[in-house]
């Protein structure tokens, strides 16, 4: 998305770290600010640069998709999931950027020259929207960070300012949001929608940062003065109904009839769904903007992705139970394991049956590109689109989501659920409707806070920190999340807000081995793998069975049996509960400003 469409304006960047040398305003070659923003079309243009450099899946400014967690790891694991000594303050960058913002005051600064009153309030509003945005991502990164509202020149006094409290931060994006709702078209007023901001993304962002803060001060305990985390939760609710209204944009879950088919064929779409995207990133073959979701999964240089066996087991039964009720579960081999299982499973991960889009050929898991055996097919289009090969590196082409009604359903109920006023109407009309377009029945709340799951409160796999009346349905709501949403960048924030960073030092092994031996991996009752151990002959290959050395090819946790453990050899030295909530500022930063202080822990 870096080649969308922006006037080259040329303007002093500001950054925290330094000013660029004094540059002709008005070059020739370029459009100087005092034949600028004189009407719609220069506002909207000015805009383009916002939707590439703030719009985000993950905290890095990179699609989601490829997100290391507790849910799916690669090699090498990042330095977020190996922690420790492997996390250090940068010496500059690190999240910590600012430019983007300059442009975005710019806007505001100079918008006022449009005579075209209704176009400076929609794009008041873009700005605004883009402005709340770039704080969420610092501050749910930062913590406190500085406030900045204006055009900075070299000589400004706040280029050496403090940080601004987070609650003070909390309240300027409310303010720029609300405005955003207010003056943004909806999504019938706007005819790029879902790929320009409209009413409905700025509820849904509302939602999203709300729903942030306010479970991140209730978990870390945080009392600040200003609104307590209730408020938060409450302001969380209040988008989250006022989006699902139909009053700001009529949105909708994709949902043709068919629950074996629905959920992944909206993300291997290659044009947004209007019904469910609220607010998607637009890439283009012909165009020539593109990601890379397939060779993510395909290609065996890409870190050779896969899903963890405690978040598979996450997964319930067809019919609502636990897997993890099923007798022999802990070593249930793959196409057992696969079985009767909520229908996203098998549209997440290779499982039984499983082909390509747009071909017939079945395909098993590729032990070779995959360090758990759960190999990810979310994104993953088909092969070619006319004469596009769209397996290579960066060559897919399939529309990615920002924002979606179903994670605005879920951010209701878990808001609701942790203020205490959940109901089950309100599970009806959120976590149960994403369940009906997989054909699974509905959350019970009384039955789930009658009987919490062992395995989602455990330490070993789960969430061990969530207690009181609702401490049942919080976790099917977060068990929820974490399946509907995998792999869209959401994960680490997350566990960071929940106070459940510990959950990376829980295991990241895969599929169950009982040793050497031939295997089905596709359910048809014919071998898939051949599978041999160090020391003894190579088995030949009868129909076409991949013929893998475990050891080699594949690592096991117990030697020549156990659980898929590709990243053994990484030493992982565990999340440190002190310092790791929060990133560091760059040492660079903090040279030059001595104002800024260091987030607590980090050296």
């Amino acid at each position: 998305m870096k080649k969308l469409l922006y006037i080259p304006i040329a303007l002093m960047m500001f950054t925290a770290t330094s000013c660029e040398d004094a540059i002709d305003l008005n070059p020739k070659s370029q459009i100087g600010l005092d034949d600028y923003f004189n009407n719609k079309t220069d506002l909207q243009l000015f805009s383009n640069y916002f939707y590439p450099n703030v719009l985000t899946q993950n905290m890095d400014g990179d699609p989601g998709f490829d997100d290391q967690g507790d849910d799916m790891i690669a090699a090498p694991l990042s330095t977020l999931l190996r922690a420790g000594n492997s996390r250090t303050v940068p010496a500059s960058k690190g999240g910590w950027s600012w430019g983007v913002l300059r442009r975005i005051n710019t806007l505001l600064e100079y918008i006022d020259k449009c005579p075209d009153k209704a176009a400076v309030e929609q794009y008041t509003g873009v700005a605004k929207f883009f402005r709340a945005y770039f704080y969420f991502q610092k501050v749910r990164r930062f913590g406190d960070v500085p406030w900045i509202d204006r055009q900075l020149g070299s000589d400004d006094p706040k280029l050496y300012a403090p940080r601004d409290s987070r609650e003070f931060i909390m309240t300027k994006m409310i303010e720029d949001i609300n405005y955003a709702i207010e003056h943004l078209p909806t999504n019938k007023e706007e005819a790029s929608a879902p790929y320009r901001v409209t009413k409905g993304a700025a509820l849904a962002l509302k939602s999203n940062f709300c729903l942030f803060e306010g479970t991140f001060r209730k978990y870390h305990g945080i009392d600040i003065e200003g609104k307590s985390w209730q408020y938060y939760l409450e302001q969380c609710v209040e988008a989250s109904e006022m989006l699902m209204s139909g009053k700001y944009g009529s949105y909708k879950l994709y949902n043709t009839g068919k629950p074996d088919e629905d959920y992944l064929n909206l993300f291997n779409a290659q044009d947004a769904n209007k019904d469910e995207y609220i607010l998607a990133v637009k890439y283009d073959q012909v165009l020539g903007i593109k990601h890379n979701a397939n060779a993510f999964t395909l290609v065996s240089t890409q870190g050779q992705p896969g899903y963890t066996r405690k978040f598979i087991c996450s997964y319930l039964m067809k019919d609502g139970s636990r897997f993890t009720d099923q007798p022999g579960w802990q070593t249930m081999q793959f196409v057992d394991e696969m079985k009767n299982r909520d229908p996203r499973l098998q549209q997440s991960v290779r499982g039984l049956n499983y082909h390509r889009k747009g071909a017939t050929k079945i395909l098993a898991p590729d032990l070779k590109l995959t360090k758990t055996g759960y190999q990810p097919i979310k994104f993953v289009t088909e092969s070619k689109m006319g004469s596009y090969d769209m397996d290579m590196n960066n060559t897919t082409s399939c529309d990615l989501p920002e924002f979606r009604y179903a994670e605005t359903l879920l951010n209701l109920a878990e808001a609701k659920a942790e203020l205490g006023t959940l109901t089950q109407p309100d599970l009806t009309k959120t976590v149960n409707e994403i369940r009906k377009r997989v054909g699974m029945p509905g959350l019970d709340m009384a039955a789930a806070n009658a009987n919490p799951d062992s395995y989602l409160l455990s330490e070993q796999t789960g969430y061990y920190n969530v207690t009181g009346a609702n401490a049942g349905v919080i976790l099917e709501i977060r068990r929820e999340r974490a399946i509907e949403m995998v792999q869209e960048g959401r994960r680490w924030f997350d566990l960071m807000r929940w106070k459940c960073g510990k959950m990376i030092d829980q295991d990241f092994t895969g599929q169950y081995i009982p040793g050497p031996g031939s295997y089905d991996m596709t359910g048809d009752g014919t071998a898939d793998i051949i599978l041999y151990a160090e020391g003894t002959s190579k088995p030949q290959a009868h129909k076409g069975e991949a013929v893998l050395q475990i050891g080699k090819d594949v690592i096991l946790s117990d030697g020549n049996s156990g659980y898929i453990y590709g990243i053994k050899d990484q030493v992982r030295q565990g999340f440190n509960e002190d310092r790791d909530y929060l990133y560091p500022i760059p040492s660079d930063d903090i040279s030059l400003n001595p104002n800024l202080k260091q987030n607590p822990g980090w050296k």
